[in-house]
């Protein structure tokens, strides 16, 4: 059996919740918004499903059909399948590992770049994280108003922390830079 993707562990998370359907997972987790956490697709859930029943992970527990819609398969998670998840918790809450964002890596080459290009393009991204922060907490009320334990969403909270924290180093940063407190040296360019 290979690794788990962060989408199979999503995807055996919510049916450890309750058997669903490929397209009703679908719909639950874009309404969690778990698209923060993991790249989430039709296609790659259905795909992930299939590989999670082929390793005895989930298994089919009926069909059903809605008028002329398409037959649509309900899973359960398996004995297997919740060892798999708890082993890949355990292990992932101990040492997640060094994940390589693209960011850090752009901003270890701004220098690159005249000062006032690195304010701009930081301040579309400052109007992107703020929007994103919207967005959060906005779906953090609408989950605080569900019968749903904390526990179940606690990640919105460490999501939106870290993208207040990351907001309020950019806008710091811009500041820096604007005020020549961060002192910027002059691009090279090839001869």
């Amino acid at each position: 059996m290979a690794e788990l993707t962060t989408l199979a562990v999503s995807v055996l998370a919510l049916l450890a919740e309750r058997p669903m359907h490929p397209y009703e997972a679908y719909g639950v987790l874009m309404q969690r918004r778990a698209d923060w956490l993991v790249k989430v697709r039709p296609g790659s859930l259905y795909h992930t499903v299939e590989r999670l029943d082929r390793d005895g992970l989930v298994e089919a527990t009926g069909t059903e059909r809605e008028g002329g819609r398409p037959e649509r398969t309900t899973y359960a998670i398996t004995d297997d399948g919740y060892t798999a998840l708890e082993q890949w918790v355990r292990k992932t809450l101990a040492d997640p590992g060094r994940e390589y964002p693209r960011f850090p890596v752009a901003l270890a080459e701004a220098h690159n770049l005249p000062a006032q290009a690195v304010i701009e393009l930081l301040t579309s991204y400052l109007q992107l994280i703020d929007s994103e922060i919207a967005v959060g907490e906005a779906a953090t009320q609408q989950l605080r108003a569900r019968p749903l334990q904390e526990a179940h969403w606690l990640e919105v909270d460490y999501l939106l922390a870290l993208r207040r924290a990351e907001r309020d180093w950019i806008a710091n940063t811009i500041h820096r830079l604007q005020t020549k407190e961060l002192p910027w040296p002059t691009p090279r360019r090839r001869p």
